[in-house]
């Protein structure tokens, strides 16, 4: 079961508290794409996308669309001063020399190592992989944002991808409309609770094993 619009941006609001002002960051297709709408105009954080942007801005407003500007996936985007437009081969080496602070992608699936399975699920069509595997592996800090469980209500954080990996270890951050959680040396902690959700809904519904101090409460975003 997916997640509400409501939902989306809470997520992407949360994702947004890991941005620092002057960072390069690159955001995935889907709910990583409004994070650029909480982030403040005076930090000069610059947007990169592989299809040869660096500088996009907030989703533009309805009816103000420039049907030249547009991301990696298609979606119309607006730029702030100073952007610049290159070729996409110059776009992936800034990707591949690990120029990138941040890279905020989405997922199918994320091991308790942080493995990520985001590109494919097998039999079914998909455009291609993208520049999802260099994001993973060069970016300097790897974010995930993604639905807790599947359509079926399964868990999608797993000991284990049941998917084919987009790339092994390389995930840093999970952060799902229910919760926040952080990959350090191979096993998950719980950083955040999402609101309405609390701990024990979170534990219930991931797969892999989730650590957390006991003793002190988990801090609740809202």
């Amino acid at each position: 079961m997916g997640v509400g619009v409501e939902q989306r941006h809470l997520i992407a609001r949360r994702a947004a508290k890991e941005i620092r002002p002057g960072m390069l960051v690159n955001l995935g297709i889907g709910i990583p794409t409004l994070v650029a709408d909480y982030i403040p105009h005076d930090w000069d954080v610059m947007f990169h996308a592989e299809n040869g942007i660096l500088g996009t801005g907030p989703t533009p407003a309805k009816g103000q669309e420039d049907e030249n500007l547009c991301n990696a996936g298609g979606f119309p985007v607006t730029i702030v001063p100073g952007a610049s437009y290159f070729d996409s081969t110059v776009a992936f080496g800034m990707i591949r020399r690990g120029y990138l602070d941040i890279t905020i992608l989405g997922a199918l699936e994320v091991s308790e190592k942080g493995d990520l399975a985001n590109w494919i699920v097998p039999g079914k069509r998909v455009p291609g992989m993208g520049g999802a595997i260099e994001l993973a592996q060069k970016a300097k800090k790897v974010i995930v944002l993604m639905n807790h469980t599947n359509k079926a209500g399964e868990p999608k954080i797993l000991r284990k991808c049941t998917l084919p990996l987009t790339a092994p270890e390389c995930v840093d951050m999970i952060i799902t409309e229910r919760a926040v959680i952080e990959v350090v040396d191979g096993e998950l902690y719980l950083r955040e609770v999402l609101y309405p959700y609390t701990v024990e809904q979170v534990v219930e519904s991931t797969e892999a094993p989730l650590k957390f101090a006991e003793s002190s409460q988990i801090p609740v975003f809202k």
